[in-house]
């Protein structure tokens, strides 16, 4: 007997593994899709100073980096939202790889039967499992629709939240320009740690959720 799930399930496991392993990615990586890359599009302000061959920081413009990576492994808030999705990601994966194991022993016990089967019985078990099958891929996607959901929310959350502080932070500091730098985006050829802020700025967010109860 022919059985679809039997032959796809592998396939279809693999596929929803590398889909919500990409939901996860967006949801960590959120940092790096904030307030600092807006502020790329004044760098080209800079040039003047630099082919006039003037120091920036004499004409008053503070220039500061954070390393996003720092961020996303010191943030608490940040690693607990990491936490809930992969939390959730492992109980849609682990509920998806159930249902198909007990399709598969559903199948195994029907076809103890041997030639007691009938054409009709073996039809009608055929297409029972069909339906299930397709219970079983609806539900793994609304869920998965769910999760990518909630990723966009934590997504919109956090840039909210730090978008926020830096304001508030630079309300004092009066950088002009801060870069962003990390996996992925890090685009400064040379950076002096004098002006790395990464630290300041883990334990300000820190501080400022920690105080709102997140």
């Amino acid at each position: 007997m022919c059985l679809t799930c039997q032959l796809t399930q592998k396939k279809r496991m693999k596929q929803f593994s590398i889909a919500f392993n990409i939901v996860l990615l967006i949801a960590v990586a959120v940092l790096y899709y904030l307030h600092f890359s807006g502020t790329k599009k004044t760098i080209p302000a800079t040039r003047t100073a630099v082919s006039s061959g003037k120091d920036s920081c004499a004409d008053g413009h503070l220039i500061a980096y954070v390393d996003l990576d720092s961020l996303n492994n010191n943030v608490t808030y940040i690693k607990e939202r990491k936490k809930e999705l992969e939390a959730e990601q492992k109980q849609i994966a682990s509920e998806y790889e159930n249902a198909y194991r007990q399709m598969e022993a559903d199948k195994n016990n029907f076809l103890k039967k041997g030639n007691a089967i009938t054409q009709k019985e073996a039809e009608e078990f055929q297409g029972q499992l069909m339906r299930r099958q397709q219970e079983v891929e609806s539900n793994k996607q609304t869920k998965g629709q769910r999760l990518a959901a909630t990723g966009a929310s934590i997504m919109e959350n956090i840039q909210s939240k730090l978008k926020a502080y830096i304001d508030e932070y630079n309300k004092d500091k009066k950088y002009s320009y801060i870069f962003a730098t990390g996996s992925g985006v890090d685009n400064i050829l040379y950076k002096d740690s004098v002006y790395n802020i990464t630290s300041d700025i883990v334990k300000g967010f820190n501080d400022i959720l920690n105080k709102k109860g997140k």
